[in-house]
């Protein structure tokens, strides 16, 4: 039996001549849509396979679907003759632009039988003379496949060998996505082996040590698995202790490593190949020279072995030393391996003399998350789901490792400056704080921040930039915007869509043992960033800004002055700006009523189906009680359109219980729920009582236009509790409210025994309300039944994803981040807003 070795991801070009058993053997070992056939793509631009003078447009579909398929990532087979060089170089130039390894197949059979299979064939017109020179093109090509950039060349002499061999898949060195981790993924070491060490015992490490003293292999308790992105030697204090360390744990399985360009270069240089000797590399050589020629040796063969990139965890991480574009993850070529160990630079050089890099991470959109070293940075950040962890610890910076999958950083301070950067670790900034591009938030992105990621697709983005750049306030003042809120999971209670007894259920499972209850007001959100002073604060020119929840202005002109002169004079008077010290303020509020934003809304929207309703369904009424006068039998339809006529009623006084005249702000009030940040502080992390107190005494300081929260502290473990809120609910939407919000009392960033983000609120509202989002009638029997089959998957990741972001974007802000990085978070809680969720939830 012969056993062909193929990676998963190859060319594959069958190479024989007519009558070799080429297609029959692609058919055995090969599934159909993984084969390319000549004769079918004559067929298909000729419809006729045997029409040779197709063949230059037949072979350039093939070529052209080859290019597809080797870029989604599937092997591909060319069932073709391939004995012309010019036919299986352009192969090889597929192959090679997609950074896959070209193989190649040979059917080698004796000419006597080809040609007796070739008679046997109706389709097949040729001459032997044709057969022959074919076979004569076969033995040229023997030695030519190698030479041509085949990787691998398989030779199947004679029917029995073609008949027994077996197709065996090899895996690509780079493809380790069975490694799941976790992972502490290590930057750039440069020979500053005592960081390393300290890093390690910092990450839970154990150290070995020889008989000399010296660490040779590290394991973790945890079972976690090192990585080491590169540039292990050079510049440092003790490159050979490194590598004895890093080589230990490769070799027991406790670590992997790529390569750096520093390792490369000192590879070249031991192999007796012309280097210059810069950068750091004079050192390591020194140092080796104190060394045993067998550790030297050793330390090569190392180098030699390692792979350019790693592809872990199901192709959910990558890590190369220099990073890896999307296109070039899990493949090999040359390209492949210079771009994970030099990167890409744009041919220009900076005023150090240093090449300046390509940003291209910046331009990353890849599902993978992307781990890196080779630029030594100041802080490492997340930039579209990569970022470098080489801190400079050999240029007296920190060396700094990545837990992965927590995506946590742990870092240790060097010891001293070994060596000094030709640039100046800490770089002047890119540029100003306060100048947004275009390229921050266009396309399809990946965010990543304190509390987890996300992916903005590019239709999402676009559709925020439409809002951002037409209808909203000035970026400077768009701090945070509130996530939606899912409702409650379904009721199944008699009428009832959505109960409080699911509510609690809700964040029961989720092991919250305490929740608040607050009255949800039935109005519009607005947020409120209001300044101690009415001429200027640190956002701009202005004393404050109020937006709604899509980053809009509230009102507009004059209106929001006057409200925001109500806030600030209620602050002051509350004592609150002395008290968080603090010269702004981020208020989450409610403005009432609905009507005083939403009048447009009720009179086209919902007065529209109101009126209908009262107007024809009387009138239906006469109509059938007339028909039942003249002795028809119509009790069903009259039961029915009576019982539609009272759903309308019902619908109407549903609405207009949030409809009240206004004057300006006369009639207007605002209802605050959470103080989120002032100042240097963010107030997520403090309880929702305090925040109600907030709340409580800004309507104390101006009763007349604050209007207050109703609430029920609940332990969810006390049955009473429990029945008591529940009843509470049940006055509130039995009265005309919309119903309550039932959050973790612990406060907006409170998190799941897991460590996980609770959904901010879960929102239940009362049954007559939900006759305004579900039409009228929705409480029938058969309506209601269908209602019960809503998914709410979809709305709470969106809740989750939206949470996350505000508070990464009110840590950003009270941390003093750039405005470019707050308003990336605060884009994405709006691109969020285009995801295809029902409306009504």
């Amino acid at each position: 039996m012969s056993v062909l070795d193929i990676p998963e991801l190859a060319l594959v070009a069958l190479v024989g001549v007519s009558g070799s058993g080429k297609s029959t053997f692609a058919g055995r070992h090969f599934a159909p849509s993984q084969v390319l056939s000549s004769d079918a793509f004559r067929a298909m631009v000729a419809d006729d396979e045997n029409d040779q003078s197709a063949s230059a447009d037949a072979f350039d579909a093939l070529h052209y679907v080859a290019a597809k398929r080797l870029r989604a990532g599937r092997l591909t087979v060319v069932d073709a003759t391939n004995l012309q060089p010019h036919a299986r170089a352009a192969l090889v130039r597929v192959a090679r632009e997609h950074d896959v390894l070209p193989v190649a197949i040979v059917l080698d059979v004796p000419e006597a039988l080809a040609w007796e299979r070739t008679e046997a064939r109706s389709d097949r017109t040729f001459g032997r003379q044709v057969l022959a020179r074919m076979s004569r093109d076969l033995r040229r090509s023997y030695g030519q496949l190698a030479r041509e950039g085949f990787r691998k060349v398989h030779v199947l002499r004679g029917t029995d060998e073609i008949d027994r061999a077996e197709i065996r898949y090899e895996r690509m060195f780079n493809d380790r996505r069975e490694l799941t981790g976790p992972f502490d993924i290590v930057g750039d070491v440069h020979g500053c082996r005592a960081e390393l060490e300290t890093l390690l015992l910092r990450l839970g490490w154990r150290l070995h040590h020889d008989e000399a003293g010296r660490a040779v292999d590290a394991t973790h308790p945890s079972g976690r698995t090192a990585v080491f992105v590169g540039d292990l030697v050079d510049r440092g204090p003790d490159s050979p202790g490194v590598l004895r360390l890093v080589m230990g744990m490769v070799a027991a399985g406790h670590a992997l490593c790529v390569p750096g360009n520093h390792e490369q270069k000192l590879l070249r240089k031991l192999r007796g190949r012309n280097v210059k000797v810069a950068h750091g590399l004079a050192e390591t050589l020194d140092q080796l020279a104190a060394e045993p020629a067998e550790f030297t040796a050793e330390v090569a063969s190392f180098v030699d072995g390692l792979v350019s990139h790693y592809l872990l965890d199901d192709g959910r991480l990558v890590v190369a030393h220099a990073g890896l574009k999307e296109e070039y993850q899990g493949r090999a070529s040359g390209r492949v391996r210079a771009f994970a160990l030099y990167g890409e630079t744009t041919g220009e050089t900076d005023e150090y003399g240093l090449p300046v890099r390509y940003p291209w991470a910046r331009e990353y959109r890849g599902a993978a998350t992307v781990v890196y070293g080779h630029t030594p940075n100041p802080e490492p950040e997340w930039i579209n789901n990569t970022i470098c962890v080489d801190t400079g610890c050999v240029f007296g910076g920190r060396l700094t490792a990545l837990r992965y999958p927590e995506r946590e950083l742990v870092s240790v301070p060097a010891e001293r400056e070994w060596y000094a950067p030709v640039r100046p670790l800490v770089a002047a900034p890119s540029r100003p704080d306060a100048v947004l591009e275009l390229t921050d938030v266009a396309g399809r992105r990946h965010v990543e921040h304190k509390y987890g990621s996300l992916t903005v697709p590019a239709e999402n983005a676009a559709a925020a930039l439409e809002v951002m750049s037409r209808f909203a306030v000035d970026p400077r003042w768009l701090v945070w915007l509130p996530p939606t809120m899912a409702p409650s999971s379904t009721s199944r209670l008699d009428g009832y869509l959505e109960h409080p007894t699911e509510a609690f259920a809700d964040y029961r499972s989720a092991g919250v043992d305490r929740v608040v209850c607050e009255e949800k007001h039935m109005g519009s959100r607005a947020v409120v960033l209001v300044c101690r002073e009415p001429d200027g604060g640190p956002f701009g020119p202005g004393g404050g800004m109020v937006h709604t929840r899509t980053g809009r202005p509230f009102f507009g002109g004059p209106l929001d002055t006057e409200l925001l002169d109500r806030v600030r004079a209620a602050v002051t008077a509350a004592g609150l700006w002395a008290e968080l010290e603090t010269d702004w303020l981020l208020l989450d509020c409610e403005l009432l009523p609905w009507s005083a934003k939403a009048g447009g809304l009720i009179r086209e929207q919902y007065a529209g189906v109101g009126a209908a309703g009262r107007a024809a369904l009387p009138a239906t009424l006469t109509a059938v009680d007339a028909a039942a006068a003249r002795g028809l039998d119509v009790t069903a339809l009259r039961e029915r359109t009576a019982r539609r006529l009272d759903d309308v009623l019902a619908y109407t006084s549903a609405y207009r219980a949030y409809v009240g005249p206004t004057d300006g702000l006369r009639g207007v009030t605002l209802a605050p729920f959470a103080v989120l940040a002032g100042g240097s502080a963010g107030y997520a992390d403090r309880d929702h009582g305090w925040h109600l107190a907030q709340a409580d005494r800004l309507c104390a300081a101006d009763p007349e236009f604050f209007t207050p929260t109703r609430r029920q502290v609940v332990d969810l473990g006390d049955a009473d509790a429990v029945q008591a809120a529940t009843r509470w609910w049940l006055e509130l939407t039995e009265a005309g409210g919309e119903g309550m919000v039932v959050k973790p009392y612990a406060g907006p960033a409170a998190r799941s025994e897991r460590g996980s983000l609770l959904q901010p609120g879960i929102k239940c509202r009362g049954r007559e309300y939900l006759r305004i989002i579900y039409g009228p009638g929705y409480t029938e029997p058969a309506e209601l039944a269908a209602l019960r089959k809503r998914s709410l998957g979809r709305k709470r990741g969106m809740a989750l994803r939206e949470h996350g972001l505000g508070l990464a974007a009110l840590d950003a802000l009270v941390d003093g981040a750039p405005l470019w990085r707050r308003h990336e978070l605060v884009f994405a809680i709006l691109a969020c807003e285009s995801e295809p969720v029902d409306p009504r939830l």
